[in-house]
C-alpha cells in the first residue's frame, strides 16, 4: 500500500511499496525473468515438500521412528515423522542420511516402465525409483548450490579484501595463489580431490569449494580497489577511521554488490559441477539421490535395444 509523505515544498508526496517501485516494474516487464522466478519457486516447493510426494525406503523409516503400518506419518504435518523428512540433509553425519537413497524395486540390469514397475516413472537399472531420484535429487542440488556457494563467499570475501585493502606484497602473494588454482579447470582439480578422498558429498562440496572462491576473490579484489579511492573512504581516513573500521564500515560494503550477483548465478554452476562428477562416478555413493547419477544410470538405455520403455 502506498504511504503519503511531505516533500521539501510542504506537499503531499506519494511513496510506491514494494510492489510498485523500480526493481518490480522492471522484473513483471520481463517475461524471461517472470518465468524463471515461476520456475525456480516450483523447484523449491518440490524439494521442501519431498515427503509429502514420495515414500521413503524401509532404512529411511527406521530412522525416523515409522513402521509399515504408519508409513502415512510421513505425510501428515501433524506427526514427528513428517517433520523430521523436512530437516533431513544428505550429509553422512546427519542422522537421516538415509532418507536419500533411492528405493529399488528390483535388481534388474533393465530399466523398467511404469507400468511394469508399479512406480511413477519406472526405475532405472537396478531397480532405482526414477520419481524418487528425481524428486529428492532437487534437494541435494539445492543444499550442495547454497553450501558450497557460501563456503566460497566468505572465503573469497576475506582473501579479497586483504589483497584490495592491503596491497603489495600481501597482494601479490594472495593472488598469485589464486592465479595457480584459476590456471587449472575446476573440474579437473575437483576430480582430482574427490578420487584422493573418497565417493561422498562432503567430499565433492569439498572438491568444489576449493576452487569456488578464486573468482569471488578475484572480483572483490578489483571492487575494493576502486572504492578504497572514493572520496568518502578518503574523509572516513581524514576523521581518524583506520584499517579495519574503515574495510568493513565503508568499503565492503560498497564492494559486495557485483559479488552477491555472481554468487547466485553460480549456484546453478555448481550443481553441473556436481552432477558432472556424479556422472563420471565420482560423486555420491550408488544410489544416491542425485541428477548425474540419475544420467548415469540412463546413459547405457538412451539408445537401447528394441522392447525398452526409453528407446
Amino acid at each position: 500500500m502506498a504511504s503519503t509523505a511531505i516533500n521539501d515544498s510542504g506537499e503531499p508526496r506519494t511513496e510506491a511499496g514494494w510492489w510498485n517501485s523500480k526493481t518490480m516494474k522492471r522484473f513483471r516487464r520481463n517475461p524471461l525473468a517472470i518465468v524463471g522466478a515461476f520456475i525456480l519457486i516450483a523447484f523449491i516447493v518440490v524439494g521442501m515438500f519431498a515427503p509429502l510426494y514420495t515414500t521413503p525406503n524401509r532404512a529411511c523409516l527406521r530412522d525416523i521412528g515409522v513402521s509399515a503400518s504408519t508409513v502415512d506419518d510421513t505425510r501428515n504435518p501433524t506427526k514427528a515423522a513428517f517433520w523430521k523428512l523436512m530437516v533431513a540433509a544428505p550429509f553422512p553425519a546427519s542422522p537421516y542420511y538415509n532418507c536419500y537413497t533411492i528405493p529399488r524395486s528390483s535388481f534388474s540390469p533393465v530399466p523398467e516402465s511404469a507400468a511394469s514397475s508399479e512406480t511413477v516413472l519406472g526405475t532405472t537399472s537396478g531397480g532405482y525409483d526414477i520419481y524418487y531420484g528425481l524428486i529428492w535429487g532437487i534437494r541435494t542440488a539445492f543444499f550442495l548450490g547454497v553450501s558450497v556457494v557460501s563456503f566460497g563467499l566468505i572465503v573469497g570475501i576475506i582473501v579479497g579484501s586483504l589483497a584490495g585493502y592491503f596491497g603489495g606484497w600481501v597482494d601479490n602473494v594472495l593472488m598469485r595463489f589464486t592465479d595457480v588454482i584459476l590456471a587449472v579447470p575446476n573440474l579437473v582439480i575437483a576430480m582430482v580431490i574427490v578420487t584422493v578422498l573418497g565417493a561422498n558429498i562432503v567430499n565433492v562440496m569439498v572438491a568444489i569449494a576449493v576452487v569456488q572462491w578464486t573468482t569471488y576473490a578475484r572480483i572483490l579484489r578489483g571492487d575494493i580497489l576502486q572504492i578504497k579511492q572514493q572520496d568518502f573512504v578518503d574523509g572516513a581516513r581524514a576523521l581518524g577511521a583506520r584499517g579495519p573500521g574503515i574495510t568493513f564500515r565503508h568499503i565492503l560494503p560498497n564492494s559486495l554488490g557485483s559479488l552477491v550477483i555472481v554468487a547466485s548465478l553460480d549456484i546453478g554452476a555448481v550443481v553441473l559441477t556436481a552432477a558432472a562428477l556424479s556422472f563420471l562416478g565420482l560423486g555420491v555413493p550408488l544410489g544416491f539421490a542425485d541428477w548425474g547419477q540419475m544420467i548415469n544410470f540412463a546413459r547405457n538405455w538412451i539408445l537401447g535395444p528394441p522392447g525398452n520403455p526409453w528407446a
